[in-house]
């Protein structure tokens, strides 16, 4: 459940022009990863996604959200830094995030500091859904 607080930590390290909308968004999808919360996900993510993961290998949104449901993967900490948002056009809003992470990858932790880069689009008129992204180390 996202709290005030999760809100709030996003709106903190915001950089440049608001865009409400996706920054709340943005928050939404840090709480549903914190707690594997795979409906919520499963909401916030296009039926096509293009995701991009640090090891450079292409992602898709059933493998996401079955690393999830499954426990392979947890998020277990998760400390914006600074978060930039970027419209293009009414549909496509682009975000940087960069994020401090501890992440358990089938039970070994993984932790420094991360860059995603996410596309939010309305599809066909739909609602803000992440069509696209890619995450790396960050120095």
């Amino acid at each position: 459940m996202l709290t005030e607080s999760g809100r709030a930590r996003l709106q903190s390290v915001l950089v440049g022009p608001a865009d409400r909308e996706i920054v709340e968004l943005e928050a939404v999808l840090r709480q549903a990863q914190l707690d594997a919360d795979v409906a919520t996900l499963d909401r916030l993510i296009a039926e096509e996604l293009l995701f991009t993961g640090p090891d450079g290998r292409l992602g898709s949104k059933a493998e996401d959200l079955a690393a999830h449901g499954s426990g392979v993967v947890r998020v277990r900490e998760h400390e914006p830094e600074e978060l930039r948002v970027r419209a293009v056009g009414d549909v496509v809003r682009v975000v940087a995030l960069r994020t401090r992470l501890t992440v358990e990858v089938n039970g070994t932790p993984v932790s420094g500091t991360y860059r995603y880069t996410r596309v939010w689009a309305k599809e066909q008129g739909g609602p803000w859904r992440i069509v696209a992204g890619h995450v790396s180390a960050a120095p």
